[in-house]
């Protein structure tokens, strides 16, 4: 039989043990929440390559500890838009042409592999959803909305993975178009959206008909296209500070419970409920960050895919 004292001693690790558990998570999600934020403004190419990430700044920007800072800036490290340099700190990533060659035909062939799957498993149903994308595209391109037309070009690789049903794939596919979000930064505009949705048209033609490997061929090419138009050495967008840089994402309600992070501008002309609904992140009130209304607002073409 325990003893009174072995039991209490017991429960209180038992406490101890939950409580870290507890705070393990808390830290975890606020963390997650702030590369979630930051990801989003390299996205909308507010935070432009080799733009320094600095813990100090972030953490009063945010709010909350430089630990929590550092574990948002591993996450981005991890995805690749992020880079850590010893006695340096972190930047976000400034992508070489080698890099993006190696980026693209990673992205070629995990669809290639997705092609492979889809030639022999798609149903009428999912062949019906990629020509009705493709369809979306053409009007777009038709009624010369060029920032439509860019994200449904993007939305069609994600649907084509999608269709899979193979998560890993998915997972895989993701962390690279992020890493593409990048390179969108330092390209030039001269792209013929034709031709590029014409690809995605004959992709689906050749799959539906059993030509596996024209397809295959044909999904390497419209990469190899898409990374030429990059031109590396052209600053696109205007630097800001990470303050004004992450101001319009940190919209702090009057509660403290709530802040909205705003979705992609060319995303919301899409109409199709991705991404266009604002996504809504919960902070402990103590780790709220401050009200800023102070931000200009860029818009981009983007890169076609």
């Amino acid at each position: 039989m325990s003893r009174p004292d072995e039991v209490c001693s017991y429960h209180g690790k038992h406490a101890d043990h939950a409580l870290e558990l507890a705070e393990s998570r808390a830290l975890s999600s606020r963390s997650q929440t702030i590369a979630d934020i930051l990801t989003r403004a390299i996205i909308d190419h507010r935070l432009v390559p080799g733009c320094k990430l600095g813990e100090r700044e972030l953490a009063e920007i945010f709010d909350v500890s430089r630990i929590v800072v550092r574990q948002a800036l591993i996450r981005l490290a991890d995805d690749g838009l992020a880079q850590i340099e010893r006695n340096r700190g972190a930047f976000v990533a400034k992508p070489s042409m080698q890099e993006a060659m190696e980026i693209y035909d990673a992205l070629t062939l995990v669809e290639q592999g997705v092609a492979a799957q889809l030639s022999d498993r798609l149903g009428p149903a999912g062949w019906a959803e990629l020509r009705q994308h493709v369809e979306r595209q053409r009007q777009a391109v038709a009624a010369g909305n060029d920032a439509l037309a860019d994200v449904l070009g993007q939305e069609f690789h994600t649907v084509f993975v999608r269709l899979s049903r193979n998560k890993v794939m998915q997972e895989i596919h993701a962390q690279l178009v992020r890493r593409t979000t990048l390179l969108r930064s330092l390209i030039t505009a001269d792209f013929d959206y034709c031709n590029l949705l014409d690809d995605h048209s004959r992709v689906v033609d050749l799959l539906e008909k059993g030509r596996l490997k024209q397809a295959m061929d044909l999904i390497d090419t419209h990469h190899r296209s898409v990374v030429r138009g990059y031109i590396m050495d052209r600053e696109v967008f205007p630097e800001m500070t990470p303050a004004e840089a992450l101001a319009p994402y940190l919209e702090a309600k009057a509660d403290g419970a709530t802040t909205s992070v705003a979705p992609r501008k060319q995303a919301e002309t899409s109409g199709n409920g991705d991404g266009a609904a604002h996504l809504h992140v919960h902070l402990p009130k103590k780790d709220r960050a401050p009200t800023s209304r102070a931000a200009s607002k860029k818009t981009n073409r983007g890169l076609p895919t």
